[in-house]
């Protein structure tokens, strides 16, 4: 049920891409090259890319830089969602998250169930919102970024979509 209101314009946004890994370079990172293809493809603008060790501190540090940086709109990870000793990208988001977005951990685990079966319960994916940047963690096979841009964030991330998308919403996240 995607509707896209073409009387609209489109107005991109800037997504700053993190891939979390121990092992991946700029080179054998396939999960976040097609998270940029991707946001690229849908006419959005890659603001800033990196890959983190599987580090709390140095994800939070450089999810907070990102959330103070006034050119990023979106934060979107890859890597370190599941429940083995190294994956602490939700750790890392509870230490600067100020409002979670509980329904796209949920979508993502359920649009996943219908293609991994049960082993989607291995997912800790998540999102939330702080100082006006949205954040976005996603599991960190290629299958699983693809999931999450093509079936929820390429639509909640374009300001066309119907009935409501996160992008309208942009101008008043830092209410109080």
């Amino acid at each position: 049920m995607t509707r896209i209101d073409t009387s609209r314009p489109f107005l991109p946004v800037r997504i700053a891409v993190m891939t979390v890994s121990d092992t991946r370079t700029l080179e054998t990172d396939t999960s976040g090259q097609a998270l940029v293809e991707r946001i690229e493809g849908a006419g959005h603008v890659v603001a800033a890319r990196t890959i983190e060790r599987d580090d709390v501190e140095r994800i939070t540090t450089r999810l907070l830089d990102w959330i103070a940086d006034p050119e990023i709109d979106v934060v979107i990870t890859n890597g370190g969602t599941g429940v083995t000793g190294r994956d602490v990208t939700p750790e890392a988001f509870e230490k600067v998250i100020e409002k979670r977005i509980e329904g796209f951990g949920e979508l993502f685990r359920m649009l996943s169930y219908q293609k991994i079966g049960t082993s989607t319960i291995q997912s800790r994916a998540l999102a939330g919102v702080t100082g006006g940047t949205y954040l976005f963690a996603l599991p960190g096979s290629t299958g699983a970024v693809k999931d999450g841009w093509d079936d929820i964030l390429v639509f909640q991330l374009d300001n066309r979509h119907r009935p409501c998308n996160f992008v309208e919403l942009m101008p008043r996240l830092k209410e109080r």
